[in-house]
């Protein structure tokens, strides 16, 4: 269920200065590697654009080594892409957005600038049918729905969030990468890595999983995914539905996570999340007062916002609240203490 919030900057740490200081969750900081002078892209988007609601999909969790967000307003985030693993920082300046990139992948990164930012996302397709829905719309003007062009990196972490709370998984997915992924080239804040290449996620020993918190069952799909990795990649050049399809070829990969793949990587206005132990609840709380709502209710509420389903609920999520809590949390686990 991506993006409810826009990300937080992260307070200040006292230990971050500190050589060989270790990150909270208790794997060793990754340390920043430098590959010479940044090259620079500056996009002047055709409206309000907001980085935190745009970009803030793609972070998984506070500690999220592949993706900051700076006191100053900078957003970083470290991606894998065609060319290679590559950081790039972006930064608005009055009406435009400054992006300076690092690494083998930086032309990569720079020449889809405005496609990651939402440069093929048309807002003014969208037309509110609800109260909440139109008074979110007009409070987040800078809303857009961010594209990655890479397919990996979204399905891997969606994967880990399967059956789970989203602590486990992001938990899951820092210790994960950063314990073997590679540093972030150029002058990335510290402790942030690249999503490590399908053939080491191939070779991640089974006690590794475990002591990540992953089950087998979502270690296995993983593994699969990643043994595929060419071909699921070029589902980028694919429409979304057609892009899900491809997806769900993989044994584990359903409806939920093909969704919330498609979401970052295609940018998909109307790929809505089905499955969600949460989302039908709070579609069907802010828009109807139903907490009681399946996926089938759900599905009917957004029936007017067919095409733009994904950006409702958005917005939904953005504006409205979540119905009144019944029962205790799910509770935690972390198998990796068994």
């Amino acid at each position: 269920m991506a993006g409810r919030f826009a990300p937080r900057p992260p307070r200040a740490n006292p230990r971050d200065g500190r050589p060989g200081a270790v990150p909270a969750h208790g794997v060793p900081a990754v340390p920043a590697q430098s590959t010479g002078p940044a090259r620079v892209r500056t996009y002047a988007p055709d409206g309000p654009l907001d980085l935190g609601l745009v970009l803030g999909p793609l972070r998984r969790g506070p500690g999220d080594p592949t993706f900051r967000a700076l006191p100053d307003g900078s957003v970083w985030r470290t991606a894998r892409t065609p060319a290679g693993p590559g950081t790039l920082r972006v930064a608005a300046h009055g009406g435009a957005v400054r992006g300076q990139a690092w690494g083998p992948g930086a032309e990569w990164l720079l020449d889809r600038l405005p496609r990651l930012l939402g440069a093929d996302d048309d807002p003014s397709l969208f037309a509110p049918r609800h109260r909440l829905v139109a008074l979110a719309r007009h409070r987040r003007p800078g809303l857009r729905l961010v594209n990655t062009g890479l397919v990996l990196e979204s399905l891997i972490p969606s994967v880990l969030e399967q059956k789970v709370t989203a602590d486990e998984a992001y938990r899951a997915w820092r210790r994960l990468v950063t314990r073997f992924g590679e540093p972030a080239p150029g002058p990335a804040p510290e402790r942030m890595a690249v999503l490590p290449a399908p053939r080491t996620w191939a070779l991640i020993p089974s006690w590794e999983w475990h002591r990540a918190g992953v089950d087998d069952k979502r270690a296995s799909t993983i593994l699969r995914a990643v043994r595929v990795a060419a071909r699921l990649e070029e589902a980028t050049a694919m429409d979304p539905e057609r892009a899900r399809a491809r997806l769900e070829v993989v044994p584990g990969v359903g409806p939920w996570t093909s969704a919330e793949t498609v979401q970052r990587s295609h940018g998909a206005p109307d790929a809505v999340t089905v499955g969600d132990l949460h989302l039908p609840g709070i579609v069907g709380w802010s828009l109807a007062g139903d907490r009681d709502a399946d996926d089938a209710a759900m599905l009917e509420l957004l029936e007017p916002y067919a095409g733009q389903r994904h950006r409702a609920v958005r917005l939904i999520l953005l504006g409205g609240g979540a119905p009144p809590r019944r029962a205790p949390k799910m509770p935690k686990s972390d198998i990796g203490r068994w």
